[in-house]
């Protein structure tokens, strides 16, 4: 062997060195791509939802199965449902703080005092940024309902119009046309107050103890026949301070129809309707018409024996209703679930999704694109048809919104009611209407003084105790 001198010392330390720091070097590199590697799979964080809905046991069992196929697809949400068996214990219970749901299911009777509230999120933002159509696929007048403020402030979802129900056996159109009486078209597409009259009277004619037609004697079942007249409810689409009941054209409308509905062979008696409600009567084939909603239907197709179908409302110048709305809000106030509630949302408002609600009967699909279909159509079932309830919503009259609705009809109720019970001598029938309407101003007027009353006006419609002033006379007659 050689001699080690310094020089082979000098070279061994630098291969030395040069090993050690690639080593080094090559520790922080695998260092460094352990630390870039992506981390192992992980569950996904799920956002919880509840979603507050009402209505009868089919209609909740049909939400319910909507929300298990969500779920059953859904990889960061899953959906509870909360329950009533309506809107008003459902209300209750959201207002109070009880029920804290992210998504529920709101009459636009409700949206005032909801939106005073602040109870809800306005959607239009939400919606457009999933692209959901509600200027094509959905009712424009079940869209306008919902639309406050220059935004959407819930998901229209239901509509129902006020149409007839008639029972077919007592009221036969072929039969009356071939007497030689006023009928309508064979397409069920309008009606006028003649031939409205003429089937109430064709169905009280032959058969004792059996009346033509009711409607409820109330503000809103009056309203169909004031608009249909040219008339008005309320002085202003907007924040109206007052009804226009005693408006020459509203007055008109009325004395027409009160004509119809104050006629004792042709309507029920308070006896009747003490001992069971008109509802109950049509079902036992005692009661020709009556006026309703879509929620009806399968009631009616429950009880054996009963042949149904429907009209619009009758008209007195043009086709006029008032309808039903309910829409799906979203909670504020939870900007980290708004994102999760808007996507469900959009799952509800698919044609599957709607379409299996339409299939229990109740429920008439905001959304058009369903509202044409066999899902809600049913042709198979009672009504033959169905495409009424559909077109009818055209017809609809939008009630302004207002947080004291319910306290308005209250505050009228006796007088309504004694407009309808009481002789038919119409002849005070403006004074009694003007002074109902001033009635309504203590409630709906900030600035409201009290005038004196017109002549003779407050007999006309009331006792001083609030009950129809010549009811029982009026039982006495009609009996």
């Amino acid at each position: 062997m050689g001699r080690f001198d310094w020089r082979t010392g000098v070279v061994v330390l630098a291969v030395a060195l040069s090993v050690l720091i690639g080593m080094v070097v090559l520790a922080n590199a695998s260092s460094e791509e352990k630390k870039a590697d992506p981390p192992g799979p992980t569950t996904p964080t799920m956002t919880e939802l509840d979603f507050a809905v009402w209505g009868t046991k089919d209609e909740i069992a049909a939400y319910r199965g909507v929300v298990d196929d969500y779920n059953a697809t859904s990889e960061d949400t899953t959906v509870t449902v909360s329950s009533w068996p309506t809107a008003a214990a459902m209300n209750a219970d959201v207002a109070s703080g009880k029920a804290k749901p992210d998504l529920y299911l709101l009459p636009r009777s409700d949206l005032a005092e909801t939106m005073a509230a602040k109870r809800n999120r306005p959607l239009l933002d939400l919606v457009t940024a999933r692209e959901i159509p509600i200027g094509d696929d959905f009712a424009r007048e079940a869209v306008s309902a919902f639309s406050v403020d220059d935004d959407l402030q819930c998901l229209p979802y239901t509509v129902s119009p006020m149409v007839i129900y008639y029972n077919t056996e007592l009221v036969d159109f072929e039969a009356m046309d071939a007497e030689g009486l006023p009928t309508p078209k064979a397409d069920h597409t309008g009606w006028n107050f003649a031939e409205f009259r003429a089937a109430a009277e064709f169905a009280s004619r032959p058969r004792p103890n059996t009346r033509g037609v009711h409607i409820d004697p109330t503000l809103r079942g009056l309203a169909p026949f004031i608009y249909s007249g040219g008339g008005q409810v309320f002085n202003e689409d907007h924040d109206p301070t007052s009804l226009a009941l005693g408006e020459d054209s509203s007055t008109d409308a009325l004395r027409q129809t009160l004509e119809l509905l104050r006629d004792p062979r042709l309507t029920l008696t308070t006896k009747q309707l003490a001992q069971r409600s008109a509802v109950d009567w049509f079902k036992r084939g005692r009661l020709a018409m009556i006026a309703g909603f879509r929620g009806l239907t399968p009631e009616l197709r429950g009880v054996e024996g009963l042949d149904f179908d429907v009209m619009p409302m009758p008209s007195l110048g043009s086709n006029q209703t008032v309808g039903d709305f309910n829409g799906i809000c979203l909670s504020p106030g939870r900007p980290t679930r708004a994102d999760a509630s808007a996507n469900f949302l959009s799952y509800l408002v698919s044609d599957e999704a709607v379409g299996r609600l339409a299939e229990t009967g109740y429920i008439q699909p905001a959304k058009l694109t369903v509202a044409l279909t066999e899902d809600f159509m049913q042709p198979d079932l009672a009504p033959a048809h169905a495409a009424v309830f559909t077109n009818a919503v055209r017809a609809i009259v939008l009630a302004p919104l207002m947080t004291t609705g319910d306290e308005l009809a209250a505050l009228v109720a006796p007088d309504i009611e004694a407009l309808l019970l009481t002789a038919p001598d119409l002849t005070d029938l403006q004074d009694a209407l003007r002074a109902i309407d001033e009635k309504s101003r203590s409630l709906l007027d900030p600035d409201y003084e009290p005038s004196e009353s017109p002549s003779g006006s407050e007999s006309a419609t009331s006792d001083p105790s609030g009950s129809p002033s010549d009811s029982a006379t009026d039982d006495r007659k009609r009996d």
